[in-house]
């Protein structure tokens, strides 16, 4: 019961998801959304701002999806929407409304890490010390934020007043009726560094030795690496890039600091790429500026025939609407300015078939089309179907594995802690005997085996459809 419980908080965040719950109330999608215009519409054409939409229920053990699960600021707070919170307040929301399980939206909100929500809700009157009914124990937003791993919202509800030693007392005692994939000892690790606070100054101390975006709470088992490791490879270069967070205020793209972390692993311990030889760009890292460089300028300079080349992407696309050209969207990139401040396809392309590589893999854990997922779209315009098959002719030497078809959405594997696509990537690296002697990649046998997993979880966890593609050059 403990483990369906927990993840009516995972289904929640599925069923918000543009691409998978298409029906239901307008409100609460553009809440979820950060869509104020369409937010506007809705209110006054009377959306009640607490209205509720259902229960949410467990699709992961065979229920069906009942509704929405709790009210409009719900989904605003759940995807770190601010400035729709504020709206949606404004408007008169009940900022300790209860949704499924008892959770309020200060729940939702310091599970997903959403500092600037925390602080709002707070400022307008939000019970720092509500319990849910997930658990028969009862935990505090405080609580969840630790066991989530979420390090900036734990701080936020340490200096409004929320008390570490407390949210420790009741995390050991109360563990044994935890889900199995939460990790109370991380949890209390990090609750322990706030209950330390500077008596001078009153305010908590940054934990050490956790990454920014990493959340120590979720393990998942391709985190364990493999137990063979590759001979280093001398001649083998990679860029590696995941970013959660963005300059702008876009949705975050879930695990994607994460995933990248764990690809670097695997690249140095499992596929011989030296370390000294991969460059890692995660968040405020990953500038336009730091894509032209290191694509442009570093990998020209380094590569010479005969060398591996490896490129992994975790975050958001976009499309541009008057092109239908697919961009990468770096930490300072706006999607209603895209081919001004984002990195495109064909671009990185080019620079990558310059080089005198004899193999090229480009990862993308990505999506293009807006329609949401690991993608982002300038507002007011529409979704675009783009053919990621014929967009670009790709050099002989290059193979493009996706995370999805042109259509569709990249999507997050919540309970992994990584993006579905990346998951079973690696996964398949760990398991999927797709390595050669020399600790080579063969492509075609890697993507046989994340294919049908991708489309299998996708389908059945998420109601949705996701297809991976491998792209080969000509």
């Amino acid at each position: 019961m403990c483990k369906r419980a927990l993840r009516v908080i995972f289904v929640f965040s599925l069923c918000v998801t543009l691409s998978a719950c298409a029906t239901g109330g307008s409100l609460h999608v553009a809440s979820g959304q950060g869509n104020l215009k369409a937010m506007e519409a809705a209110l006054n054409a009377g959306a009640d701002p607490n209205e509720h939409k259902g229960k949410m229920t467990n699709i992961i053990d065979g229920w069906t999806p009942a509704g929405w699960g709790g009210p409009p600021l719900h989904h605003a707070a759940y995807y770190c929407q601010d400035k729709a919170a504020a709206l949606l307040i404004a408007k008169g929301a009940d900022v300790n409304a209860l949704g499924g399980g008892d959770l309020t939206a200060l729940h939702r909100a310091a599970f997903r890490d959403c500092e600037k929500v925390i602080r709002l809700l707070l400022e307008n009157g939000a019970n720092i010390n509500a319990r849910d009914a997930v658990y028969r124990d009862g935990y505090t937003p405080l609580e969840w934020a630790a066991l989530a791993g979420a390090r900036r919202a734990v701080r936020a509800l340490v200096e409004n007043g929320a008390d570490p030693e407390a949210a420790i007392f009741k995390i050991k005692t109360g563990n044994q009726h935890l889900d199995k994939s939460l990790h109370p000892e991380a949890a209390l690790q990090l609750l322990s560094v706030f209950a330390g606070q500077n008596k001078r100054t009153g305010q908590a101390a940054e934990p050490k030795g956790t990454p920014e975006g990493i959340r120590p709470a979720i393990v998942s088992d391709i985190d364990e690496l493999p137990s063979a490791k590759a001979t280093p490879d001398k001649k083998a270069y990679a860029i590696v890039i995941g970013i959660e967070r963005y300059r702008q205020s876009l949705p975050r793209a879930d695990f994607a600091d994460r995933d990248a972390a764990v690809v670097v692993k695997y690249l140095e311990n499992t596929l011989g790429y030296p370390g000294e030889n991969i460059i890692t760009l995660t968040n405020d890292r990953a500038l336009q500026s730091d894509f032209a460089k290191y694509f442009e300028k570093w990998l020209p300079n380094h590569v010479e025939p005969g060398s591996r080349v490896f490129i992994y992407y975790s975050g958001h696309g976009a499309p541009d609407p008057k092109t239908g050209g697919a961009y990468l969207v770096p930490y300072d990139g706006d999607p209603t300015f895209i081919t001004e401040t984002g990195y495109s396809l064909n671009r990185m392309y080019a620079a990558l078939g310059k080089l005198p590589a004899k193999e090229i893999i480009v990862v993308l854990d990505s999506c293009f089309s807006g329609s949401g997922g690991r993608s982002v779209l300038a507002r007011g315009a529409r979704p675009l179907v783009m053919n990621l098959q014929t967009a670009t002719v790709l050099p002989k030497n290059m193979t493009v594995m996706a995370a999805s078809s042109g259509e569709q959405i990249s999507s997050t594997y919540h309970e992994k802690g990584h993006g579905l696509f990346t998951y079973f990537l690696l996964k398949g690296i760990k398991d999927g005997d797709v390595l050669t002697s020399d600790g080579a990649l063969r492509m075609d046998d890697l993507y046989g085996y994340v294919k049908p997993q991708v489309e299998r979880i996708a389908r059945r966890q998420y109601n949705n459809e996701q297809t991976p593609q491998l792209i080969r050059g000509k």
